[in-house]
């Protein structure tokens, strides 16, 4: 089992930046694909960003790609989500989640095999 527990959400001005993180606890985290999926009101979860168990490789969603950054610190057992300019639009809940495949795989296939409760971001105009 790998337990996640987000922190970092709340109310984020528009045209600020966002930081989320992400500490994972239990099995060997650093085999572990790292990512970020988000869940806004009336929608459907979609997938965020991936980065790989030795943060040499990352997956952005087509729509995120220059907007986030992820990065990870195996040492600490942490997963970071970096977000500029937030918008509006970027209100949801962000869930971070762990997957034994590829960065790639997670993006693609919205692969995980682990959830986080997730943090709820909201961002005003």
């Amino acid at each position: 089992q790998v337990q996640l527990v987000e922190s970092g959400g709340g109310l984020v001005q528009t045209g600020g930046s966002l930081s989320l993180s992400c500490a994972a606890s239990g099995r060997t985290f650093s085999g572990y694909t790292m990512g970020w999926f988000r869940q806004a009101p009336g929608k459907e979860r979609e997938f965020v960003v991936a980065i790989s168990w030795s943060g040499s490789t990352t997956y952005y969603a087509d729509s995120m790609k220059g907007r986030v950054t992820i990065s990870r610190d195996n040492t600490k057992n942490m997963v970071y989500l970096q977000m500029n300019s937030p918008k509006p639009e970027d209100t949801a809940v962000y869930y971070c989640a762990a997957y034994i495949g590829t960065a790639r795989t997670m993006g693609q296939r919205s692969a995980v095999d682990y959830w986080g409760k997730g943090t709820l971001v909201t961002v005003s105009s």
